[in-house]
């Protein structure tokens, strides 16, 4: 027996689906271990005087702020920026996840009906 073009559309679109889904949940992996790192330095950044001075990566290079203040500003507006970034990525992976599931549901019928052709 041969697989209908429908159905090898079907499972190539499933297969591109589930790889999608995986890249969006590494992508959404990535942006909350970032958040993460960036809460982790708003609370020791909180912990240290005015007057110690700080450090800000840019690339390779070390750069002093100008401030503990403007530190703490860069860093919360870097936050929420990335939570707006992960609440995005959330919302394309349950939008990929139904499809998934709507077209997992379509692939199973079409394969009851392709082994039980009477059944139609």
């Amino acid at each position: 027996m041969e697989i209908s073009p429908k159905m090898q559309h079907q499972l190539a679109q499933f297969e591109q689906l589930r790889q999608q889904i995986q890249l969006i949940v590494n992508q959404r992996l990535n942006l909350e271990a970032k958040l993460k790192e960036l809460e982790n330095a708003l609370e020791e950044i909180d912990k240290l005087s005015e007057d110690t001075p700080i450090y800000r990566s840019i690339g390779s290079i070390m750069v002093k702020a100008a401030s503990k203040t403007d530190m703490i500003d860069k860093l919360k507006e870097e936050k929420e920026t990335t939570e707006i970034r992960v609440k995005t990525v959330q919302k394309q992976e349950e939008q990929l996840k139904s499809r998934y599931d709507d077209l997992q549901t379509k692939l199973s019928e079409s394969l009851k009906q392709y082994q039980n052709p009477a059944i139609s």
